[in-house]
């Protein structure tokens, strides 16, 4: 029997959903048996059993044992049916082969929940998957909620409840956190040096191959739990990612939550054919999806739990201006660079408070900030500096650094700062450095519920977090717009039929994406479609000079790449002769077959965007934005979204990319027309929610004109294929 394996994607998202307190059986049974429980040193089951007697379980327990009439001094049972009393929670610690037999026992006992800690399930193959639909078939007959197979197990350590149905080694401080765990393994470690840490645990579920109760289940259950302030998640898949986005938009309102997810890169991935698909990779979906819910992403656990020190024990900052206490002027430089390195801000103190701190502060001490206190300032003076900081409406949070010299109490600064700021609502964070009376100061801060970190550079980058979090709960709760049907049934005609679309999709022809684009409102230039060069010389006569021209192909999606855009065309001459040299250029490298002809179309100025969406197996439609022309894909400037998005999004997308300054106008070029652009996102946002068909789409270059001006999709490419069910599914909603 084996725990931590990497586990694959369960059923739960795919069954009915089940009200949350159903998990009550789990969290907070009355009663727990273990079958498998043993008297043999290092089992399983054995510190199962051990962990729940030894964590005071308020319940009674139950030690289930074919061949033993005692387990560690409680009486045992040879099987679930001779248990006397009612079991509200089966915890199953048996090899895998006798697992199914043991539901079904648990279901004909009236159990409420159960958990699996056995391996050998759908993370091991068809055989083990065939196991684990097995014990679902038997659990929604039973109407029974499971955590596994393949975890760690479940604890709570509500006073109330005291239940430690896993067999780690550590029982953790009672706290405000609730953690999701996927590796059963790492939920070890993850006990570990949260006890270690001192931060407080209320409850824990290492959720395992999620064959029923999932992620989402568990957001739900501890957005109802009072007790759970803080949530924490060890991810390293998604089962149903626009449920998880849903639940955790609402939940993050209320309570933080913190997620590292693991799988950073996608191996295997067929090439793109887009520009939208070559920039939005797997963990590019991640990112987007956690940062519209709200969900702090750390990159690991220590980072992880950096952040939940903050979070669950000091409020939210109201703004990145940062103030900085410290006796030592070192320390005080590395902290200023770690803030103002990761956007937070270290302002001038106002002249009030600056007078102030001068007042009792040695001539040599800096009282701008950082304030430098120097070595000899004692737990009086920090308590006073501190206060006069915490008051100065110029600052939003406290950092305070602490080097104890052998001539001052490290201990009693502690205890000044908890005095100091008390009843402050501004974030105190704290750092101290070196070894000097550290442990006792440490634990002062702990019961003061002040966070601690070794080095500056750790408590700036959970400052910077939290402060990321307190600009998205600032931002208006927005829905997405609901889809009109009509527009999608226009667009949709002009869609070829599907039996002649193969199963990688196809291209469509430009006169279908236009027809596409003028559906949704998204403003194309004249254009005209020509097979010659005299043919394309009368279109650019009609359209007017000057004019561009752009190779037509069904294959070839980089027209730049193949000499395929000629620009500021002046008269019909070189009109032909840009047909001719595309047509020369393309026969050069045995590639003419694939023209079928030019676009030809007026010139357009503006600053040149990129819009795109690609339709994810996993996570839907990811909306991209980014700056356009021939280089997106050399700079990547690019911010991507999980459809569907909301308009406080689109503003987003807009001040994230690291070319803003272009759409404000850059060195004397005109500024861009941001509403038109946000309407565009949004405009693509309701077409590829309508058109589950569209695989991926660019638009590039999208012209932003002055503002007032609008939008004109200059270029763009649609490719279509048929929906799979899930994504049929997915956009029902």
């Amino acid at each position: 029997m084996t725990v931590g394996s990497e586990s694959k994607p369960g059923t739960a998202e795919k069954r009915r959903p089940r009200h949350p307190s159903t998990l009550d059986s789990i969290l907070r049974p009355r009663s727990v048996a273990v079958v498998g429980a043993s008297n043999k040193p290092g089992s399983v089951g054995g510190e199962i059993f051990r962990n729940l007697i030894a964590s005071s379980f308020t319940g009674a327990v139950y030690p289930v044992n074919r061949t033993s009439t005692v387990v560690q001094s409680v009486r045992a049972y040879p099987s679930l049916a001779h248990v006397p009393d009612d079991v509200e929670l089966v915890v199953i610690a048996v090899p895998r082969d006798h697992v199914v037999s043991v539901v079904d026992d648990s279901v004909a006992k009236g159990v409420g929940g159960m958990v699996i800690v056995t391996a050998g399930f759908s993370e091991t193959g068809a055989e083990g998957a065939a196991l684990q639909t097995q014990i679902v078939e038997r659990i929604d007959r039973g109407g029974v909620r499971l955590v596994g197979p393949n975890c760690l197990g479940v604890l709570n350590t509500d006073h109330e409840v005291c239940l430690n149905a896993t067999f780690a080694p550590t029982w953790p401080e009672p706290g405000n956190i609730a953690f999701l765990s996927q590796s059963g393994a790492l939920g070890v470690a993850i006990l570990d040096y949260a006890h270690s840490l001192g931060i407080g645990i209320r409850q824990f579920v290492s959720v395992g191959n999620k064959a029923d109760v999932s992620g989402n289940d568990l957001l739900e259950y501890w957005e109802n739990d009072p007790g759970t302030e803080v949530i924490l998640l060890y991810l390293e898949s998604f089962g149903d990612p626009r449920r998880f986005m849903e639940l955790a938009r609402r939940l993050g309102r209320r309570k933080p939550i913190i997620a590292v997810k693991s799988g950073r890169t996608e191996s295997g991935a067929r090439a793109a054919s887009s520009h939208t698909g070559s920039l939005a990779g797997l963990d590019v979906a991640v990112d987007a999806l956690l940062g519209q819910a709200g969900v702090i992403r750390t990159d690991t656990i220590e980072e992880l739990f950096d952040a939940a020190m903050l979070l669950a024990n000091q409020p939210v900052p109201r703004g990145n201006r940062v103030a900085i206490l410290t006796n030592a002027g070192g320390p005080g430089i590395m902290a200023s660079d770690a803030c103002e390195s990761r956007d937070l801000e270290i302002p001038r103190l106002s002249a009030e408070v600056e007078d102030e701190l001068r007042s009792f502060l040695p001539g040599e001490a800096s009282v701008r900030n950082p304030v430098d206190l120097l070595a000899a300032a004692d737990a009086g003076i920090y308590e006073r500096a501190l206060a006069l900081l915490l008051g100065d409406d110029r600052i939003d949070a406290v950092i305070v650094l602490f080097v104890p010299p052998i001539f001052t109490d490290a201990a009693a600064v502690a205890d000044a700062i908890c005095r100091a700021a008390i009843d402050t609502d501004k974030p105190v964070l704290t750092c101290l450095m070196g070894t000097h009376g550290v442990p006792a100061a440490l634990s002062s801060l702990r019961a003061g519920r002040f966070p601690s970190y070794t080095f500056p550079e750790d408590a700036a980058m959970a400052l910077v977090r939290a402060v990321r979090y307190g600009r998205w709960l600032g931002r208006p709760e927005e829905k997405p717009e609901t889809p009109a049907g009509e527009v999608a049934e226009r667009a949709r005609a002009a869609i070829r039929p599907r039996d002649s679309i193969d199963e990688d999709g196809v291209w469509l022809d430009p006169k279908e994406v236009h027809h596409i684009l003028m559906a949704y409102g998204i403003e194309i230039p004249l254009s005209a479609l020509a097979e010659s060069p005299e043919a394309a010389a009368e279109a650019a006569d009609y359209i007017g000079y000057p004019a561009v021209v752009k190779l037509a192909s069904d294959t070839i999606t980089h027209k730049s790449d193949v000499g395929g855009v000629v620009a500021s065309l002046g008269d019909a001459d070189a009109v032909r002769r840009a047909f001719d040299a595309i047509h020369n250029g393309l026969a050069a490298i045995g590639r003419e077959s694939e023209m079928t002809g030019v676009l030809v179309q007026p010139m357009v100025e503006g600053v040149e965007l990129f819009v795109g969406s690609r339709n994810d197996p996993a996570f839907g439609p990811l909306i991209a934005f980014g700056v356009g022309g021939i280089n997106v894909e050399l700079w990547r400037d690019v911010v991507f979204r999980v459809h569907p998005i909301t308009p406080a999004d689109a503003r987003d997308m807009l001040a994230e990319i690291r070319g803003a300054k272009l759409l404000d106008g850059f060195r004397g070029s005109p500024p861009a027309d941001r509403r038109a652009v946000e309407d565009v996102l949004l405009r693509l946002n309701q077409m590829v929610g309508d058109l589950p068909e569209i695989l991926e789409i660019d638009i590039n270059p999208l012209m932003a004109l002055p503002p007032g001006k609008g939008v004109v999709a200059v270029d763009a490419r649609i490719r279509v294929g048929g929906p799979t069910n899930d994504q049929l599914v997915r956009n029902a909603g």
